[in-house]
């Protein structure tokens, strides 16, 4: 067999082609079977984890609080006994599955005398490369398994060079580990390859057991997960079996596993996804936090997410024909937008299968570049321009100043005070801090890493639809309600303020024996209501 392959390998050119021929199974890139070093996926993983790893390190910038809040907060607070834990978990809306993949992490550094300001403010988005960096090898897979190899790497580099999952992959929210386990899993589905009756059904049950742990760590992951298992059930032969022998077996143990886990950690059984499902969903719970038309997912959302890849992942989606992921793509993003809440994390899974359909794209016109220049005479290859490299200018040329400039520069005020404050109470010159900011607008303890009291805006939604919470008394009248709140109580030795307040409040503060210490620029555009220009640190005057 060997040697017919072999064989075979060397009658064919060495330039790869594209079957043009309309049936899916028949989309395949053939490639040289020569040895390159996409043949090796350590080699692929090794690439893949060092960018992530250079990524996770240029990640400086604030984007979302569930990033800090809702994952290192409470690890935190797992692990140290002190963090603050936000109304979502008295309301017992979020599981602890996430947070304990961090809870590891902070335990291990607490053991080894590591759980220094560095560390503890970027060995979380380390760990997120690593797997970010499975996420990104089992998406060249999955395009490998449907596409081939050679539109496989044009994926692969599709990814890679998207600003957005550069932005956000590597952030630990839960969306990000929800996203590689949303590709791990289609991996495994056999419905999702061209060919399902090829694909050993064993391997299903790993796709529903990484769907289901997606499904514990965000419950809305389901919106995925119906679309494939109604896909599955129209393809498989046995469908009594898949429903009765796996679906309700693993799902069941996966949900068991959670409350007891959640058990464990409320001191009471809980069922979360139940109980995020009627806060979200039947009672509209996450409006409070804004609402969008019901188009913002394909008129901005999406299309800012995929940038300039968004033309190339379109005519990646009609050229390739493959019309399971287009509608998977399609059911998501339509799911979404009838909440009023709409956030750019909550589609991220859908993102990377966008950009495999963009990958396919450039590996048709790599294939036509490769096939004018075969054909044409020696002069007029030297001539005739690359439509693929002029592509990947492009590309490039937009999607990396993009990616490093939300990434080092844009929000990052609020990542910087809290290193700086960090430092500050290692050399106790801190005692306690008041931010006077909206609420969740930088991250709290599991950066800082200090007990001292610290004071925020309360934001949580009132049972009364209409009644303005602490934060926004707050920003309706900045001078009276910090006036109030300092007679009532002891004077903090930091106040944490943007430049829009400050200029408000300086005068209040300089009369209470504060003076500026330090300014961390911030940002360059307006940020949510108003232009959030820097972060002011005051300090109580000795």
């Amino acid at each position: 067999m060997n040697q017919r392959r072999n064989a075979s390998s060397k009658s064919q050119p060495t330039t790869p082609l594209i079957n043009k021929n309309p049936d899916v199974s028949k989309h395949k890139v053939y490639t040289s079977q020569k040895s390159n070093f996409f043949s090796s996926e350590k080699n692929i993983f090794t690439l893949c984890l060092a960018f992530r790893i250079a990524n996770s390190l240029l990640i400086q910038t604030y984007f979302n609080p569930d990033e800090h809040w809702q994952a290192l907060e409470v690890a935190h607070r797992i692990v140290f006994g002190y963090g603050h834990l936000t109304w979502e978990w008295r309301k017992e809306i979020r599981s602890y599955f996430h947070p304990l993949v961090f809870a590891v992490l902070y335990k291990v550094l607490a053991l080894f005398g590591l759980d220094t300001p560095w560390f503890m403010a970027h060995a979380p988005r380390l760990l997120q490369a690593l797997f970010s960096a499975v996420g990104d090898l089992y998406f060249y897979k999955l395009s490998n398994a449907i596409f081939g190899n050679f539109v496989a790497k044009w994926a692969l580099f599709s990814q890679l060079a998207n600003w957005f999952m550069f932005f956000c992959f590597n952030r630990t929210l839960s969306n990000s580990l929800e996203t590689v386990l949303t590709l791990v899993g289609l991996y495994y589905w056999p419905c999702m390859r061209a060919s399902p009756s090829k694909v050993p059904l064993a391997l299903r049950k790993w796709g529903l057991t990484i769907a289901a742990l997606a499904c514990a760590i965000r419950p809305t992951s389901a919106i995925t997960w119906v679309y494939v298992g109604l896909l599955e059930l129209a393809v498989t032969r046995d469908r009594l079996k898949f429903l009765a022998l796996e679906v309700v077996p693993i799902g069941a143990f996966v949900l068991a596993l959670s409350c007891l886990l959640d058990r464990l950690m409320y001191g009471s059984w809980v069922i979360v996804p139940l109980n995020f499902l009627k806060f979200n969903f039947l009672s509209s719970g996450g409006d409070y936090y804004g609402t969008h038309k019901w188009h913002w997912y394909f008129s901005q959302g999406f299309t800012v997410m995929l940038f300039t890849f968004l033309p190339f992942s379109i005519a990646g989606s009609i050229k390739s024909k493959y019309w399971k992921l287009s509608g998977l793509i399609a059911w998501v993003l339509i799911v979404y937008s009838i909440q009023g809440h709409k956030e750019f994390r909550f589609v991220l899974p859908m993102l990377p299968i966008a950009l495999m359909f963009s990958g396919y794209s450039l590996s048709v016109m790599a294939k036509s570049d490769s096939d004018s220049r075969r054909k044409g005479s020696p002069n007029s290859r030297m001539k005739r321009p690359s439509k693929v490299g002029f592509a990947i200018f492009v590309l490039l040329a937009t999607n990396i100043p993009m990616a490093l400039y939300m990434s080092l520069v844009h929000q990052r005020g609020t990542e910087d005070v809290m290193i700086f404050l960090s430092k500050e109470a290692q050399n106790e010159k801190v005692k306690g801090i008041l931010f006077l900011m909206p609420c969740h607008a930088t991250p709290f303890y599991s950066t800082l890493h200090y007990d001292l009291p610290m004071r925020i805006l309360d934001c949580s939604p009132s049972e009364e639809k209409g009644i303005p919470d602490e934060s926004d008394h707050f920003m309706m009248d900045p001078v009276s309600f910090v006036s109030t709140l300092m007679t009532n109580g002891s004077l903090p030795s930091h106040v944490v303020l943007f430049a829009s307040e400050e200029k408000l409040l300086r005068d209040f503060l300089i009369s209470h024996s504060f003076t500026e210490i330090r300014r961390f620029f911030h940002a360059h555009f307006k940020v949510d209501r108003d232009l959030q220009a820097s972060v002011v640190v005051y300090a109580l005057a000795n």
